[in-house]
């Protein structure tokens, strides 16, 4: 036991510095993505659709948009095996496999499935997606029993209407602030419960040539809630979002990433050439909490 836990503390090690100097990391597979004009084109009009199929688009370096129209899945590749983040609906686990191999890269060598939060529209597929390419799940420790379930929490605001989902095994339940190491990959997760109670954040480095970038997929921070359901009732949740707003305004952000590319303006930013944006994150919360200010008084007033 003690040989194998020394030489993880060691690769850990090594990974520290080769995130200092992004450049040294051993190089991804060559890969083939869309471009975004036909990724536009095939999804014009569908921009908001779970479901309508998108071709894989590369973000930044060597992180990749393998989603839907109107999901994001992303795939993060190394020489030693990929991430994904995030799969979707249930109907779509076909499509983000085929996505995977459309890039050329080889589904059996994604390694880890992580999770934004616990609704089906995003982890929908993540069952499937693990049984396809042989990967581990791994979430923020806050979701484990929803993700295992399949089952959002009664606090759930959005719980009495939400669809069950397939629930997956998660075998490395992370802590706020904690890393998941794989390969030459990092991925800090961050909670940010707003959407949900189990809502998370990941960070991480994504290189071309010598320049390296944060990447950011802050989390979904929209408050619907069932019907009946009034937020003045839960004023710990209240507290609980607000918390989840400040999370993400802090969050390493230089690129800015989200489970509904809408949220963000995925697709507008990276034609205008403007993806990179150090204050994307804090403007993203600002707007997220004006809204979630609005609605408040909204259900005050009624």
């Amino acid at each position: 036991m003690e040989p194998a836990l020394s030489a993880r503390t060691l690769a850990a090690a090594a990974l520290i510095l080769a995130t200092a100097g992004c450049a040294t990391t051993p190089a991804a597979p060559a890969l083939t993505p869309a471009t975004l004009a036909q990724k536009q084109a095939q999804c014009a009009g569908k921009e908001d659709s779970w479901v309508a199929p998108a071709p894989p688009v590369r973000v930044f370096g060597n992180t990749y948009d393998v989603g839907t129209c109107g999901i994001t899945a992303l795939l993060v590749t190394s020489a030693q095996g990929h991430v994904l983040v995030d799969s979707g609906a249930p109907d779509v686990a076909g499509q983000i496999v085929a996505n995977i191999r459309a890039l050329g890269a080889d589904p059996a060598q994604v390694a880890w499935v992580l999770s934004s939060h616990e609704h089906y529209d995003h982890v929908g597929a993540t069952a499937q997606i693990m049984r396809i390419t042989g990967a581990r799940a791994a979430a923020l420790s806050a979701a484990r029993d929803q993700l295992e379930s399949g089952r959002a929490l009664p606090e759930d605001p959005q719980a009495a209407s939400l669809a069950p989902f397939e629930g997956f095994p998660v075998a490395r339940a992370l802590r706020d602030g904690e890393t998941l190491i794989a390969g030459p990959l990092a991925f800090t997760v961050h909670a940010n419960p707003a959407h949900t109670p189990g809502s998370a954040s990941w960070t991480w480095q994504s290189c071309e040539g010598a320049i390296c970038r944060t990447m950011a997929y802050a989390d979904s921070l929209s408050t619907p809630a069932a019907d009946g359901y009034r937020f003045g009732d839960h004023p710990d949740y209240v507290a609980q979002v607000r918390r989840g707003f400040a999370a993400v305004a802090t969050l390493p952000c230089d690129i800015l990433l989200t489970p509904h590319p809408s949220a963000s303006r995925l697709g507008e930013r990276m034609a205008e050439g403007s993806l990179v944006d150090a204050g994307a994150c804090r403007a993203y919360a600002a707007r997220s909490e004006a809204a979630f200010d609005a609605m408040l008084a909204r259900e005050n007033a009624r």
